[in-house]
């Protein structure tokens, strides 16, 4: 073999081989979407559990102004990481996964009792599909924007969280604004990347059973756990667990 063949081939196998190692990249970076009606401090206790496990957790602190905003600032926060990203989505926030996870260096999406879409679907229009649990949605003054009622939350959101905790989340949470709720997903990335779905058994906020069929669809590997709508906050190492899961099997 000349020389000219030999480089020619060296070329192909290492190109071939830096192919390879980029696809099944070691998944080492999570980056959590929060949901509407709450912010992404609910997320503490599941970050330090991946923390030390080895993983960069990031949270996006989106600000719920529409389906657009969200997405640009998740995207913003996936140009920070250094390697392929897990990108997690709870209730509103998969709405958000399913547009952002086109990115290129997202390796999948995990649905943490959370809105699954497929194309030309809206928050709304899946939420109006089944029955959900009483939930005292109230509009602000201007009229632009939603709210759960404060003395309602506990039951409708965090109905397995201490009372105090699920006060301060209903205090802190973050209104969401009617255009986000009824922008319509153009490109459901779960179509072409690997999905996970966590289903909170006790969800009062969307009716288990659309988890169920938003996930069987989407064909997402489903866990459930018996939780409240918070699942992430009160079942916090069992949904580590299931992300763990997913960030190992991406990187296979």
């Amino acid at each position: 073999m000349n020389r000219r063949l030999m480089f020619t081939a060296a070329l192909a196998f290492a190109t071939t081989a830096i192919a390879f190692a980029a696809e099944a990249a070691e998944v080492k970076n999570i980056v959590i979407v929060h949901g509407a009606l709450a912010d992404g401090s609910g997320w503490r206790r599941a970050t330090d559990i991946l923390e030390k496990r080895g993983f960069n957790v990031t949270i996006v602190q989106q600000p719920i102004t529409s389906l657009e905003d969200d997405v640009a600032a998740t995207k913003r926060v996936l140009d920070l990481q250094q390697g392929p990203s897990l990108l997690v989505g709870h209730s509103y926030g998969g709405m958000v996964i399913t547009e952002a996870g086109n990115d290129p260096n997202v390796a999948g999406l995990v649905y943490v009792a959370a809105f699954q879409p497929d194309k030309g679907e809206s928050l709304l229009s899946l939420a109006s599909s089944k029955p959900a649990g009483s939930m005292d949605i109230k509009e602000t003054k201007d009229g632009k924007y939603l709210y759960l009622d404060p003395g309602a939350f506990a039951a409708a959101f965090a109905a397995d969280l201490p009372q105090a905790e699920a006060d301060f989340m209903a205090r802190s949470q973050v209104f969401a604004s009617k255009q986000a709720f009824s922008a319509k997903i153009t490109q459901p990335a779960w179509r072409t990347k690997k999905s996970w779905s966590i289903v909170a058994t006790e969800d009062r906020s969307i009716n288990p059973d659309l988890e169920r069929d938003m996930a069987k669809r989407a064909g997402s590997e489903v866990t459930e756990i018996k939780a409240s709508h918070a699942v992430f906050a009160s079942q916090a190492e069992k949904v580590a667990d299931a992300i763990e899961k997913a960030a190992r099997q991406a990187g296979e």
